[in-house]
């Protein structure tokens, strides 16, 4: 496509910039290719492995993206969690991590924002809780999505982004926005969600690389 010689232009989506001279760019940079697709029905786990069932989770993206829609708990009050793999077997990579979150009550009468010490983690090997409080009634499920950056690296720590939406137990809408990083050199080949406690019901989460 070809540029004005002025004036403001969109990178990638993420910004804007202002332009003085230009040429012809490429409109690829930015796009996301869709990658595997996984769909919970009563699944204790869904889990993406680098290499398995068409899933790349490797050096070929600096960037990777899960997208959830309409994640659903079996259990009442379950939080939706991931987890990590570093060439294990198990989704323990060392993770450090902030967690804010809004919410607003359906009755209008509640609404707060804040630091929420219950799901950050302090170089921890537990699963990361990105969305709390999770309802089981039919209606009411949580959707959103997780960056991961540069999975593959040996040098540097990994570093996640996510933000997810939900209707919860005590019927606010709620919002929660994790930022972490694993601190682990090793690459990360493997990434796991899960509730806390009993199944994910139903739900799909999608990966896409990103160029």
């Amino acid at each position: 496509m070809t540029l004005p010689t002025s004036g403001l232009i969109t990178i990638n989506d993420r910004g804007a910039r202002t332009a003085t001279t230009f040429g012809s760019v490429s409109a690829d940079g930015g796009n996301m290719v869709f990658i595997k697709k996984l769909t919970a029905s009563s699944s204790a786990t869904l889990s993406f492995v680098n290499g398995a069932s068409d899933v790349v989770l490797d050096s070929t993206y600096k960037e990777y993206m899960f997208t959830f829609s309409s994640m659903h708990p079996a259990t009442d009050g379950a939080h939706f969690q991931v987890g990590f793999r570093d060439g294990s077997t198990d989704y323990d990579a060392t993770k450090t991590s902030s967690f804010w979150r809004g919410q607003h009550e359906e009755s209008g009468s509640t609404s707060k924002i804040g630091y929420d010490t219950d799901f950050h983690l302090t170089q921890s090997t537990s699963f990361q809780t990105i969305i709390g409080s999770e309802s089981a009634d039919n209606d009411q499920a949580s959707s959103g999505y997780l960056h991961l950056f540069d999975p593959a690296s040996t040098t540097f720590v990994k570093h996640y982004i996510a933000v997810v939406s939900n209707s919860n137990l005590n019927d606010y809408a709620r919002v929660g926005y994790t930022a972490g990083y694993c601190n682990v050199t090793a690459a990360i080949d493997a990434v796991q969600f899960k509730m806390s406690s009993g199944n994910i019901d139903a739900g799909t989460i999608s990966l896409y690389g990103i160029l």
